[in-house]
């Protein structure tokens, strides 16, 4: 089991609590991202920059990801496509993508896209605040110690 980042948009106070829990359970981690990116020296943490371009990253980690592997990302259609292969995804927030409310999730995100189209502001994601810190270590830990059993 390998955690993947798609680490272009990824907050950097959920980095650092996937450096810790990567050291700590000696679980390898792999940041994507388009553009250069500092992580720890450890034998466990690395990053791959990939072209710049739409999707490249993404498709970079689609490639890569097997089955049990966790993927860290807010792009939903990157989550399906994990979730496709076996994988996990998970948010910053904390919250695990699924099979039930992945299309629900792909509906309104195309949904909102089609309202800033058209010009109506929609506003962006609230910021990342001490509850979805909190959750996102708590499922990732879960996540980590379920691979731990099996």
């Amino acid at each position: 089991m390998q955690i993947w980042v798609d680490a272009d948009a990824c907050p950097v106070v959920v980095k650092e609590i996937l450096f810790r829990a990567a050291e700590r359970t000696k679980t390898q981690l792999t940041l994507v991202a388009n553009q250069p990116l500092q992580v720890p020296r450890s034998p466990w943490i690395t990053s791959k920059r990939v072209e710049g371009g739409f999707d490249v990253a993404d498709n970079y980690i689609v490639e890569q990801v097997e089955a049990g592997d966790i993927v860290i990302t807010a792009d939903i259609p990157l989550a399906a496509d994990v979730l496709k292969k076996g994988g996990i995804a998970i948010n910053p927030r904390g919250e695990r993508y699924n099979e039930q409310t992945i299309n629900q999730k792909l509906g309104m995100r195309d949904f909102m896209d089609t309202l800033r189209a058209s010009g109506i502001q929609t506003g962006g994601p609230p910021p990342l605040n001490q509850s979805d810190r909190r959750n996102f270590a708590n499922e990732l830990d879960r996540l980590l110690a379920q691979a731990e059993r099996n």
